[in-house]
């Protein structure tokens, strides 16, 4: 069993009463493991049929399940980006954002990435994700995922949330607020949270918490939805940051809180509260005005129409580099940006080299490729070369799935899946 702090147990102990017994039980059980299918790509349904590993599903997220793998990232469809590895508690607190297509959404603390992919679903491919995350390691991760589940409408930044918020005061019709905290949900599946806990922890937490929640106060739009959420047990982080939200904006009303504890559901520790902003969005900011050499357009609208089924719009060029923005992207001066829309390519001496961000946004018979048998996919996901017929830039497919990028001469697929995505054991 987990040893436990003494001083957490002494207050699960008065706040759960008779239940205590069957919380404490419930560290004897394994950590539930569970996959979000990214319907950007495959329906949930189509997955299932597909599925390397056992599925059932989970109840409050119809495109999440529960998954007996000993590693679900080592699937090929996982490197195609047909799923997302999410604990089903996770899952919880973006369904109750309410996105709707068209949304301009915020994910405030975003990394690693698994909150925002799923709003990314619920938009299907319209309006705007802003993902934030102020660590830059983290937010290289962030961005990663961002680009393996092949979401075209995200922008992901670096940066402190009350420059940010400040930035895009009133923008944003919803806001997720996944904030940092003490863990204490994430025992039974993070032992490292366990030695890290204490009582200061959880204050310092706290009062973290505060600031995030007033800057997400500051970008939400009048008649916003703002959903706060945790992966914690204490009150200090979560009714209790509720109660002073409220009481310090009384044009906001709580719409639902929902805690989930071990015992009770099939999944890890969890809790959030959605709140409604009154009024109506009379916000708007600048959007980023783009800049493209004519001469670079011409080069990659020729490579599209030669190779690609999709034309991108809303071309923006940064050092040669080309990336196709959001419609209603905003302007990014003053950020630290990781990713904008999707990167494209760049064009270097007359001539388009597509980016792996490219490939894993298109569609099945998005562009020409080359069908890998399974053995060919670890090959190829381990940076090596493969046999192919045909000539030119190819995607790399399996079962019709973009993995990435090859160049095909002369009887040979160059590999151009990025160095640092390779895997040398696969």
């Amino acid at each position: 069993m987990i040893n436990l702090p003494e001083k957490f147990l002494t207050r699960m102990k008065s706040a759960l009463g008779a239940d205590f017994s069957l919380f404490l039980k419930s560290y004897d059980q394994p950590a539930v493991k569970g996959v979000r299918v990214n319907t950007l790509k495959i329906s949930a349904e189509d997955f299932l049929k597909i599925s390397p590993f056992p599925l059932e599903r989970v109840e409050w997220e119809k495109s999440a399940f529960y998954a007996a793998a000993e590693s679900l990232g080592k699937s090929v469809y996982h490197a195609a980006g047909l799923y997302y590895a999410q604990e089903p508690s996770a899952c919880a607190p973006v369904p109750a954002l309410g996105v709707q297509r068209g949304d301009v959404t915020l994910d405030l603390c975003a990394a690693p990435g698994g909150k925002s992919t799923q709003i990314a679903q619920y938009l299907g491919g319209e309006g705007l994700l802003v993902s934030n995350e102020i660590n830059f390691p983290r937010a290289k991760i962030l961005s990663q995922n961002i680009e393996r589940l092949g979401v075209k409408n995200a922008v992901v930044v670096n940066a402190h949330p009350d420059v940010l918020c400040t930035k895009f005061a009133g923008f944003f019709d919803k806001v997720l607020v996944d904030a940092p905290c003490s863990g204490e949900g994430m025992f039974r599946k993070d032992p490292a949270a366990v030695s890290e806990w204490s009582e200061a922890a959880v204050k310092a937490c706290a009062v973290r918490q505060r600031a995030v929640l007033q800057s997400a106060y500051v970008a939400l739009a009048a008649g916003g939805t703002l959903v706060y959420s945790t992966c914690t047990f204490s009150p200090e982080e979560d009714e209790e940051q509720v109660e002073a939200f409220l009481s310090a904006h009384p044009d906001c009303t709580l719409l639902k809180t929902e805690k989930l504890y071990p015992h009770e559901v099939r999944g890890e520790g969890h809790f959030f509260a959605a709140i409604k902003k009154a009024g109506e969005k009379a916000c708007d900011v600048p959007t980023m005005k783009t800049v493209v050499p004519n001469a670079d357009e011409k080069v990659y609208r020729q490579w599209e129409r030669d190779n690609l089924r999709e034309k991108f719009g809303r071309l923006h060029c940064v050092d040669g580099v080309l990336y196709s923005l959001p419609e209603n992207c905003p302007d990014l001066n003053g950020l630290r940006v990781l990713r904008a829309g999707v990167r494209l390519g760049e064009v270097s001496h007359g001539l388009f080299t597509p980016s792996h961000s490219l490939a894993m946004c298109l569609e099945k018979d998005g562009a020409p490729s080359v069908e890998v048998d399974e053995a060919e996919a670890l090959k190829y996901l381990s940076g090596l070369t493969f046999g192919a017929d045909g000539k030119g830039w190819k995607l790399a497919v399996f079962n019709g799935f973009p993995l990435g990028w090859c160049k095909v001469s002369d009887g040979v697929a160059k590999n151009r899946y990025p160095k640092g995505l390779r895997k040398p054991n696969a």
